[in-house]
Protein backbone atom coordinates (compact mmCIF):
# COMPACT_ATOMS: atom_id res chain seq x y z
CA UNK A 1 0.00 0.00 0.00
CA UNK A 2 2.98 2.33 0.45
CA UNK A 3 3.21 2.62 -3.33
CA UNK A 4 -0.29 4.14 -3.51
CA UNK A 5 0.99 7.53 -2.35
CA UNK A 6 2.79 7.94 -5.70
CA UNK A 7 -0.59 8.20 -7.39
CA UNK A 8 -0.28 11.84 -6.31
CA UNK A 9 2.20 12.26 -9.16
CA UNK A 10 -0.74 11.91 -11.54
CA UNK A 11 -2.36 15.04 -10.10
CA UNK A 12 -0.10 17.11 -12.38
CA UNK A 13 -1.42 15.62 -15.68
CA UNK A 14 -4.91 15.59 -14.12
CA UNK A 15 -4.82 19.35 -13.57
CA UNK A 16 -3.54 19.79 -17.13
CA UNK A 17 -6.41 17.73 -18.54
CA UNK A 18 -8.90 19.83 -16.57
CA UNK A 19 -7.15 23.03 -17.69
CA UNK A 20 -7.33 22.08 -21.36
CA UNK A 21 -10.95 20.96 -21.07
CA UNK A 22 -12.27 24.03 -19.22
CA UNK A 23 -10.16 26.60 -21.13
CA UNK A 24 -10.45 30.31 -20.22
CA UNK A 25 -8.42 31.21 -17.10
CA UNK A 26 -8.53 27.56 -16.07
CA UNK A 27 -5.74 26.92 -18.58
CA UNK A 28 -3.36 28.19 -15.88
CA UNK A 29 -4.52 25.57 -13.38
CA UNK A 30 -1.37 23.42 -13.62
CA UNK A 31 1.21 26.20 -13.00
CA UNK A 32 -0.95 27.46 -10.10
CA UNK A 33 -1.14 23.95 -8.64
CA UNK A 34 2.56 23.20 -9.04
CA UNK A 35 4.09 26.57 -8.21
CA UNK A 36 1.58 28.10 -5.79
CA UNK A 37 -0.41 25.40 -3.99
CA UNK A 38 2.35 22.78 -3.66
CA UNK A 39 4.99 25.21 -2.25
CA UNK A 40 2.49 26.46 0.34
CA UNK A 41 1.50 22.94 1.36
CA UNK A 42 5.13 21.85 1.53
CA UNK A 43 5.89 24.59 4.04
CA UNK A 44 2.89 23.63 6.16
CA UNK A 45 3.39 19.86 6.13
CA UNK A 46 6.18 18.16 8.11
CA UNK A 47 9.27 16.83 6.37
CA UNK A 48 10.29 13.19 6.69
CA UNK A 49 13.84 11.91 7.16
CA UNK A 50 12.62 8.36 7.61
CA UNK A 51 14.56 5.75 5.63
CA UNK A 52 13.35 2.25 4.75
CA UNK A 53 14.90 -0.64 6.66
CA UNK A 54 16.91 -3.22 4.73
CA UNK A 55 13.92 -5.55 4.73
CA UNK A 56 11.55 -2.80 3.56
CA UNK A 57 13.97 -1.67 0.86
CA UNK A 58 14.30 -5.23 -0.47
CA UNK A 59 10.52 -5.67 -0.56
CA UNK A 60 10.00 -2.31 -2.29
CA UNK A 61 12.71 -3.07 -4.83
CA UNK A 62 10.96 -6.29 -5.82
CA UNK A 63 7.46 -4.78 -5.95
CA UNK A 64 6.64 -4.27 -9.64
CA UNK A 65 3.80 -1.87 -8.85
CA UNK A 66 6.38 0.87 -8.30
CA UNK A 67 7.59 0.27 -11.86
CA UNK A 68 4.11 0.24 -13.39
CA UNK A 69 3.39 3.57 -11.72
CA UNK A 70 6.26 4.92 -13.84
CA UNK A 71 5.24 3.18 -17.07
CA UNK A 72 1.75 4.71 -16.93
CA UNK A 73 3.30 8.15 -17.38
CA UNK A 74 4.05 7.34 -21.02
CA UNK A 75 0.41 7.29 -22.22
CA UNK A 76 -0.45 10.08 -19.77
CA UNK A 77 2.15 12.59 -20.99
CA UNK A 78 1.69 11.81 -24.66
CA UNK A 79 -2.07 11.81 -24.19
CA UNK A 80 -2.06 15.27 -22.58
CA UNK A 81 0.09 16.60 -25.44
CA UNK A 82 -2.21 15.12 -28.11
CA UNK A 83 -5.24 16.51 -26.29
CA UNK A 84 -3.65 19.97 -26.22
CA UNK A 85 -2.73 19.79 -29.90
CA UNK A 86 -6.20 18.62 -30.89
CA UNK A 87 -7.94 21.37 -28.93
CA UNK A 88 -5.72 24.16 -30.22
CA UNK A 89 -6.20 22.83 -33.77
CA UNK A 90 -9.98 22.59 -33.63
CA UNK A 91 -10.89 25.48 -31.30
CA UNK A 92 -10.45 29.22 -31.60
CA UNK A 93 -8.62 30.34 -28.48
CA UNK A 94 -7.49 33.70 -27.19
CA UNK A 95 -3.74 34.17 -26.87
CA UNK A 96 -3.88 34.04 -23.06
CA UNK A 97 -5.63 30.64 -23.26
CA UNK A 98 -3.04 29.35 -25.71
CA UNK A 99 -0.22 30.44 -23.39
CA UNK A 100 -1.94 28.77 -20.43
CA UNK A 101 -2.32 25.50 -22.33
CA UNK A 102 1.35 25.61 -23.36
CA UNK A 103 2.48 26.12 -19.76
CA UNK A 104 0.16 23.43 -18.36
CA UNK A 105 1.22 20.95 -21.04
CA UNK A 106 4.90 21.84 -20.72
CA UNK A 107 4.87 21.28 -16.96
CA UNK A 108 3.49 17.78 -17.53
CA UNK A 109 6.23 17.09 -20.09
CA UNK A 110 8.81 18.15 -17.52
CA UNK A 111 7.47 16.52 -14.34
CA UNK A 112 5.88 13.33 -15.65
CA UNK A 113 7.90 13.16 -18.85
CA UNK A 114 11.55 14.08 -18.40
CA UNK A 115 11.61 13.25 -14.69
CA UNK A 116 10.28 9.72 -15.19
CA UNK A 117 12.42 9.33 -18.33
CA UNK A 118 15.40 10.19 -16.15
CA UNK A 119 14.49 7.50 -13.61
CA UNK A 120 13.99 4.80 -16.26
CA UNK A 121 17.04 5.92 -18.21
CA UNK A 122 19.28 4.78 -15.36
CA UNK A 123 18.06 1.22 -15.54
CA UNK A 124 20.12 -1.24 -17.64
CA UNK A 125 16.94 -2.90 -18.91
CA UNK A 126 14.45 -2.51 -21.80
CA UNK A 127 12.72 0.08 -19.56
CA UNK A 128 15.18 2.56 -21.02
CA UNK A 129 13.13 2.57 -24.23
CA UNK A 130 10.14 3.95 -22.31
CA UNK A 131 12.46 6.52 -20.74
CA UNK A 132 13.64 7.71 -24.14
CA UNK A 133 10.06 8.06 -25.41
CA UNK A 134 9.24 10.17 -22.35
CA UNK A 135 12.07 12.55 -23.29
CA UNK A 136 10.84 12.95 -26.87
CA UNK A 137 8.03 15.53 -26.39
CA UNK A 138 10.48 17.85 -24.60
CA UNK A 139 12.92 17.51 -27.53
CA UNK A 140 15.53 16.30 -25.05
CA UNK A 141 16.34 12.73 -26.04
CA UNK A 142 20.05 13.57 -25.97
CA UNK A 143 19.64 13.91 -22.18
CA UNK A 144 19.82 10.11 -21.99
CA UNK A 145 23.40 10.14 -23.33
CA UNK A 146 24.75 13.24 -21.62
CA UNK A 147 23.17 12.60 -18.24
CA UNK A 148 24.29 8.98 -17.88
CA UNK A 149 27.73 9.26 -19.47
CA UNK A 150 28.53 12.90 -18.72
CA UNK A 151 26.69 14.49 -15.80
CA UNK A 152 27.03 11.55 -13.41
CA UNK A 153 30.76 11.39 -14.07
CA UNK A 154 31.58 15.11 -14.01
CA UNK A 155 28.95 16.42 -11.57
CA UNK A 156 30.17 19.11 -9.17
CA UNK A 157 33.16 19.96 -11.39
CA UNK A 158 33.85 22.64 -13.99
CA UNK A 159 33.55 19.93 -16.67
CA UNK A 160 29.82 19.55 -16.05
CA UNK A 161 27.57 22.13 -17.77
CA UNK A 162 24.65 20.94 -15.61
CA UNK A 163 26.37 22.07 -12.40
CA UNK A 164 25.66 25.72 -11.59
CA UNK A 165 28.51 27.81 -10.23
CA UNK A 166 28.28 29.92 -7.10
CA UNK A 167 26.69 33.32 -7.89
CA UNK A 168 25.73 32.18 -11.41
CA UNK A 169 22.23 33.49 -12.25
CA UNK A 170 19.88 30.82 -13.51
CA UNK A 171 19.34 32.63 -16.82
CA UNK A 172 23.08 32.52 -17.57
CA UNK A 173 23.07 28.88 -16.49
CA UNK A 174 20.33 28.08 -19.01
CA UNK A 175 22.30 29.70 -21.83
CA UNK A 176 25.33 27.56 -21.01
CA UNK A 177 23.79 24.30 -19.89
CA UNK A 178 21.31 23.75 -22.73
CA UNK A 179 23.68 24.01 -25.75
CA UNK A 180 26.71 22.51 -24.01
CA UNK A 181 24.82 19.43 -22.87
CA UNK A 182 23.76 18.82 -26.47
CA UNK A 183 27.33 19.30 -27.71
CA UNK A 184 28.64 17.03 -24.94
CA UNK A 185 26.10 14.36 -25.87
CA UNK A 186 27.49 14.25 -29.43
CA UNK A 187 31.08 14.10 -28.15
CA UNK A 188 30.21 11.23 -25.83
CA UNK A 189 28.33 9.41 -28.59
CA UNK A 190 31.28 9.62 -30.98
CA UNK A 191 33.59 8.28 -28.26
CA UNK A 192 31.21 5.38 -27.60
CA UNK A 193 31.04 4.53 -31.30
CA UNK A 194 34.82 4.62 -31.57
CA UNK A 195 35.31 2.40 -28.52
CA UNK A 196 32.85 -0.15 -29.91
CA UNK A 197 34.21 0.10 -33.46
CA UNK A 198 30.80 1.05 -34.83
CA UNK A 199 30.03 3.25 -37.82
CA UNK A 200 28.55 6.73 -37.48
CA UNK A 201 25.78 5.62 -39.86
CA UNK A 202 24.50 2.76 -37.71
CA UNK A 203 21.69 2.00 -35.28
CA UNK A 204 24.30 2.15 -32.52
CA UNK A 205 24.48 5.91 -33.00
CA UNK A 206 21.77 6.91 -30.52
CA UNK A 207 22.26 10.62 -31.17
CA UNK A 208 21.62 10.17 -34.87
CA UNK A 209 18.57 8.02 -34.13
CA UNK A 210 17.31 10.64 -31.67
CA UNK A 211 17.68 13.34 -34.33
CA UNK A 212 15.77 11.31 -36.93
CA UNK A 213 13.00 10.42 -34.45
CA UNK A 214 12.64 14.05 -33.34
CA UNK A 215 12.41 15.28 -36.95
CA UNK A 216 9.81 12.61 -37.71
CA UNK A 217 7.87 13.53 -34.55
CA UNK A 218 7.76 17.25 -35.37
CA UNK A 219 6.92 16.55 -39.02
CA UNK A 220 4.00 14.35 -37.97
CA UNK A 221 2.69 17.08 -35.69
CA UNK A 222 2.92 19.64 -38.51
CA UNK A 223 1.08 17.37 -40.95
CA UNK A 224 -1.68 16.58 -38.43
CA UNK A 225 -2.06 19.91 -36.62
CA UNK A 226 -0.56 22.54 -38.95
CA UNK A 227 1.73 25.39 -37.93
CA UNK A 228 -0.16 26.27 -34.75
CA UNK A 229 0.11 22.69 -33.50
CA UNK A 230 3.82 22.65 -34.28
CA UNK A 231 4.33 25.86 -32.32
CA UNK A 232 2.35 24.53 -29.36
CA UNK A 233 4.48 21.36 -29.37
CA UNK A 234 7.74 23.33 -29.63
CA UNK A 235 6.90 25.79 -26.87
CA UNK A 236 5.47 23.08 -24.61
CA UNK A 237 8.68 21.10 -25.11
CA UNK A 238 10.70 24.19 -24.28
CA UNK A 239 8.80 24.64 -21.01
CA UNK A 240 9.52 20.98 -20.28
CA UNK A 241 13.27 21.19 -20.74
CA UNK A 242 13.50 24.56 -18.96
CA UNK A 243 11.90 22.88 -15.95
CA UNK A 244 14.58 20.21 -16.15
CA UNK A 245 17.37 22.76 -16.36
CA UNK A 246 15.92 24.70 -13.44
CA UNK A 247 15.96 21.48 -11.42
CA UNK A 248 19.56 20.89 -12.52
CA UNK A 249 20.34 24.39 -11.28
CA UNK A 250 18.94 23.90 -7.77
CA UNK A 251 20.24 20.34 -7.41
CA UNK A 252 23.95 21.19 -7.61
CA UNK A 253 24.22 24.97 -7.18
CA UNK A 254 27.63 25.99 -5.84
CA UNK A 255 28.72 22.46 -4.88
CA UNK A 256 32.21 21.36 -5.90
CA UNK A 257 34.28 18.21 -5.61
CA UNK A 258 37.87 18.62 -4.44
CA UNK A 259 40.86 17.45 -6.45
CA UNK A 260 43.19 14.85 -5.02
CA UNK A 261 46.99 15.09 -5.15
CA UNK A 262 46.84 12.90 -8.27
CA UNK A 263 44.81 15.57 -10.03
CA UNK A 264 41.69 13.41 -10.09
CA UNK A 265 38.47 14.55 -8.46
CA UNK A 266 37.25 12.94 -5.27
CA UNK A 267 34.48 10.36 -5.62
CA UNK A 268 30.92 11.65 -5.85
CA UNK A 269 29.47 11.61 -2.35
CA UNK A 270 26.27 12.52 -0.53
CA UNK A 271 27.53 16.09 -0.06
CA UNK A 272 27.64 16.92 -3.77
CA UNK A 273 23.88 17.34 -4.36
CA UNK A 274 21.22 19.39 -2.64
CA UNK A 275 18.61 17.30 -0.88
CA UNK A 276 14.99 17.95 0.07
CA UNK A 277 12.78 15.91 2.39
CA UNK A 278 9.64 17.97 1.79
CA UNK A 279 6.98 15.30 1.55
CA UNK A 280 4.78 16.41 -1.34
CA UNK A 281 7.67 17.22 -3.66
CA UNK A 282 9.20 13.83 -2.92
CA UNK A 283 6.01 12.03 -3.89
CA UNK A 284 5.01 14.11 -6.92
CA UNK A 285 8.54 13.88 -8.36
CA UNK A 286 9.11 10.21 -7.53
CA UNK A 287 11.75 10.95 -4.87
CA UNK A 288 13.90 13.01 -7.23
CA UNK A 289 14.32 15.41 -4.32
CA UNK A 290 16.43 12.84 -2.51
CA UNK A 291 19.03 13.65 -5.10
CA UNK A 292 22.06 13.17 -2.91
CA UNK A 293 21.44 9.44 -2.60
CA UNK A 294 20.63 9.23 -6.30
CA UNK A 295 24.08 10.52 -7.26
CA UNK A 296 25.71 8.40 -4.58
CA UNK A 297 24.10 5.26 -6.03
CA UNK A 298 22.73 6.12 -9.47
CA UNK A 299 21.06 2.76 -10.22
CA UNK A 300 19.05 2.79 -6.98
CA UNK A 301 15.30 2.76 -7.65
CA UNK A 302 13.32 5.82 -6.61
CA UNK A 303 11.24 4.06 -3.95
CA UNK A 304 14.29 3.15 -1.84
CA UNK A 305 16.29 6.38 -2.03
CA UNK A 306 17.47 7.44 1.42
CA UNK A 307 18.12 10.57 3.43
CA UNK A 308 21.73 11.31 4.49
CA UNK A 309 22.40 13.64 7.39
CA UNK A 310 25.58 14.97 5.77
CA UNK A 311 23.77 16.05 2.60
CA UNK A 312 23.21 19.80 2.15
CA UNK A 313 19.52 20.61 2.52
CA UNK A 314 17.39 22.98 0.46
CA UNK A 315 15.40 25.43 2.61
CA UNK A 316 12.27 24.77 0.55
CA UNK A 317 10.90 21.92 -1.53
CA UNK A 318 11.66 21.67 -5.24
CA UNK A 319 8.68 23.75 -6.50
CA UNK A 320 9.44 26.54 -4.02
CA UNK A 321 13.19 26.41 -4.68
CA UNK A 322 12.60 26.59 -8.44
CA UNK A 323 10.52 29.73 -7.98
CA UNK A 324 13.15 31.22 -5.70
CA UNK A 325 15.91 30.56 -8.24
CA UNK A 326 14.12 32.80 -10.75
CA UNK A 327 14.99 35.79 -8.52
CA UNK A 328 18.82 35.56 -8.47
CA UNK A 329 19.58 38.18 -5.74
CA UNK A 330 17.14 36.50 -3.33
CA UNK A 331 18.40 33.03 -4.29
CA UNK A 332 22.02 34.06 -3.63
CA UNK A 333 21.11 35.65 -0.30
CA UNK A 334 19.41 32.51 0.97
CA UNK A 335 21.55 29.80 -0.64
CA UNK A 336 25.13 31.09 -0.60
CA UNK A 337 25.42 30.82 3.17
CA UNK A 338 24.28 27.21 2.95
CA UNK A 339 27.07 26.17 0.57
CA UNK A 340 29.70 24.22 2.56
CA UNK A 341 32.64 26.51 3.36
CA UNK A 342 35.28 24.21 1.85
CA UNK A 343 33.47 24.42 -1.52
CA UNK A 344 33.47 28.21 -1.75
CA UNK A 345 36.20 29.45 -4.16
CA UNK A 346 38.70 31.93 -2.74
CA UNK A 347 37.24 34.71 -4.91
CA UNK A 348 33.95 34.41 -3.00
CA UNK A 349 35.37 33.77 0.49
Amino acid sequence: MKSVKYLLAYTVPLTAAIAIYLQNLYTYLTPIYVFVLLPILEQLLPQSKLNPTKEEALAKKKDKLYDWLLYLNLPLTHGILIYALYLTHTTTLDNYELIGIIFSTGIVLGTNGINVGHELGHRPTPERFIGKLLLLPSLYMHFFIEHNHGHHIHVATEKDPATAKLNQPIYIFWLKSIPYQYINAWKIQLQLLQSKHKSFWSIYNDMLCFLVITIFYLSAIYLLFDTKGLLVALFSGMIGFLLLETINYIEHYGLLRNKKASGRFERVAEIHSWNSNHTLGRIVLYELTRHSDHHFKAHKKYQILAHHEQSPQLPYGYPGSMLLSLIPPLWFKIMNKRVPKHMVPATYA
